[in-house]
């Protein structure tokens, strides 16, 4: 697949009858941008939504999905359509389970090397990057520039992190109702965001030694967002974490829901989601991998760790994982009572009955 980030001395292995992104997900492929600088005036017109276009690489504006709240998704084996030259294709979980099969050399090689059967795929909100602190910083600025306050309890803290802005606006802060203030706030909220996000220089704690002991066994890797691709790639190389990561999932990749963001990694990672394993550190992120079979890690943080008990396992820092972790996320992997089963019928044919002749 065709990725922007890889390693120099690792590229995955291509099996022989395989999902390619020609066959399944053409709108997945994406190509290699060129480093440009960055300029104000396009991280406005990008956070606000409007239509104007930069002169240096003529990309259009889209909204901003920051302060929304997303759909978990893949609820009962719901996925996405995608389209081919033979008409629209819907891509589920058991879809992508069923196709992104190791194919012989595949089995071989993750024989020699099981840690390589991996994917593993990382949540960009404060997972890789501290984004906790750049949407508070965003709405005290907001808060400044209109002479408002904002409450420093608990509850609304934890309001204008995790709710979407237009509730925060009317229900939490009771700042307006009216649809052109409403719009007003968010965009500048959007603006104060992306401006907040040049200045981000260094990834979570303990992440780049981490990944550092990834890359090393080669295990593929992607980041997930909803953020706009360009400001991802120049965010990623300000925290010297380009190498680490062959894939990556951004807003130009029209997925609706979190869950579908993990699945069109897992395509873009050729690994079965059932072999992929999620880092997040959001409640609704760990139901998402879930959904998608997949398995997920928590990150103790945003939230506390009585909220992650449903993941399959929650550490306070990536300081206390090891390869042998993800070894064992799976080594108790198996069929449980009343899970969903395929029957298996018998081929072979029946034995011959031994006959006792009684000779007179």
């Amino acid at each position: 697949m065709d990725c922007a980030f890889r390693g120099t001395s690792w590229v995955p292995p291509s099996p022989a009858l395989r999902l390619g992104p020609s066959h399944l997900l053409p709108k997945l492929r994406f190509s290699k941008l060129k480093p440009s600088s960055v300029r104000k005036r396009v991280v406005v017109s990008r956070a606000s939504g409007s239509e104007e276009k930069d002169s240096g690489n003529g990309f259009s504006a889209a909204p901003s999905k920051v302060f929304v709240e997303e759909t978990i998704g893949a609820e009962y084996g719901e996925g996405f359509e995608t389209f081919r030259m033979d008409g629209p294709l819907k891509v589920d979980v058991d879809y992508l389970n069923d196709k992104l099969q190791e194919c012989f050399l595949q089995r071989i090689r993750h024989a020699m090397k099981p840690d390589e059967a991996f994917g593993l795929i990382f949540s960009w909100d404060n997972v890789v990057a501290d984004t906790r602190s750049l949407k508070l910083d965003a709405w005290r600025q907001l808060a400044c520039e209109e002479g408002r306050d904002i409450s420093s309890d608990s509850h609304t803290q934890r309001a204008i992190l995790h709710t979407a802005a237009d509730r925060v606006l009317q229900k939490v802060l009771c700042w307006t109702e009216e649809e052109n203030e409403l719009e007003r706030f968010k965009s500048r909220l959007s603006e104060l965001y992306y401006e907040n996000l040049l200045n981000l220089e260094a990834p979570v704690e303990g992440l780049k030694e981490w990944l550092d002991a990834i890359y090393t066994v080669g295990i593929p890797t992607a980041v997930v967002s909803c953020l706009d691709r360009r400001h991802m790639l120049e965010a990623l190389e300000r925290m010297g974490l380009s190498k680490y990561f062959q894939a990556i999932v951004s807003e130009e990749d029209g997925m609706e829901s979190i869950a579908h963001r993990f699945l069109s990694a897992a395509v873009k990672l050729d690994r079965k989601p059932s072999k992929c394993i999620v880092f997040e550190d959001d409640p609704r992120g760990i139901t998402a991998a879930h959904n998608c079979t997949m398995m997920a890690v928590a990150l103790i943080g945003a939230h506390p760790a009585y909220e992650l008990v449903q993941a399959d396992l929650a550490v306070a820092s990536f300081s206390e994982l090891s390869v042998i972790n993800l070894r064992r996320l799976f080594a108790h992997k198996g069929s449980s009572f009343m899970d969903l089963q395929k029957q298996i019928i018998e081929k072979s044919p029946p034995k011959r009955k031994l006959m006792t002749d009684t000779i007179f």
